[in-house]
């Protein structure tokens, strides 16, 4: 378990982080749909749908859009945005005669900033991936599901238990590509020495309660054992989905590595 006592204090220089990945294709699927990406200031999780290999052609996409916006000092919700659209207009011209025509994907998202002497994460969420936070001692959910069940739980007519396990579950009502709302959700959150995230596709919190999340979040001594722990994990409990997540860690050290890469068992898209 780390030693917290360092941490909890705004950052007031540019955000330094330790970071790893992990994806493994899951139990039941033929093709893992997931990609990843961990180049510092950018840190996501893409996961794909659409069929065939649709929803694989859709996260790289992704992926290979937001890999220009490495090594930039600042990222802002603008930026973020501007690549989005880029994004969904190469996706949106995919070969209408390819099975890739259906394609589409979540995103997950939190980007660094540094503005005016203050650090700051800017999170941006796109469909159910989600986005978990470690700050100051406080566990949280900082994305909102994109999904059926998630609009049936905030009117109140199932609960977060029968959510699990609705037959709607999987049912995203956003997402970048054709057909669905593509609006993305925007944050902009102080930064803490000491935060920790975890990004992460439905085959993770799919197969695990968060409390096995925060736990791993909390437990880790490095942050770079949660990836492959919580990939461990969901794969393990059934494995249902394909699994991803990157792990990232605001750090003290001058000499912290950047961009940290675990590829569990089969490669993600980087």
């Amino acid at each position: 378990m780390r030693d917290d006592s360092q941490y909890g204090t705004l950052l007031t220089e540019p955000i330094r982080v330790r970071s790893a990945a992990a994806t493994h294709v899951g139990r039941v699927r033929s093709m893992n749909e997931d990609s990843y990406l961990a180049a510092h200031p950018i840190y996501l999780v893409a996961d794909g749908m659409g069929g065939h290999n649709a929803g694989e052609i859709a996260s790289a996409i992704v992926v290979d859009q937001f890999s220009d916006l490495a090594g930039q000092h600042d990222i802002t919700p603008e930026t973020l945005a501007e690549n989005l659209i880029v994004a969904y207009e190469r996706i949106t011209r995919l070969d209408d005669s390819t099975a890739a025509r259906s394609a589409g994907t979540t995103v997950a998202l939190v980007g660094t900033s540094f503005d005016h002497d203050q650090a700051t994460w800017v999170v941006m969420n796109l469909g159910d991936s989600r986005i978990y936070r470690l700050s100051n001692d406080e566990f949280e959910q900082i994305s909102i599901d994109h999904s059926v069940v998630q609009e049936l739980v905030d009117r109140g007519e199932i609960t977060e238990e029968e959510a699990r396990v609705h037959p709607y579950r999987n049912m995203v009502t956003r997402a970048l590509g054709p057909g669905p709302n593509s609006s993305p959700d925007f944050w902009r959150l102080p930064a803490m020495l000491g935060d920790r995230f975890v990004i992460c596709s439905d085959g993770i919190n799919g197969e695990l309660d968060d409390a096995v999340i925060e736990y791993c979040l909390r437990e880790a001594d490095d942050i770079r054992d949660v990836a492959p722990s919580l990939v461990t994990k969901a794969v393990e409990a059934g494995g249902r989905d394909n699994a991803t997540v990157v792990a990232l860690e605001a750090v003290a050290d001058d000499a912290a590595e950047e961009i940290n890469r675990y590829s569990l068992f089969d490669a993600g898209s980087v």
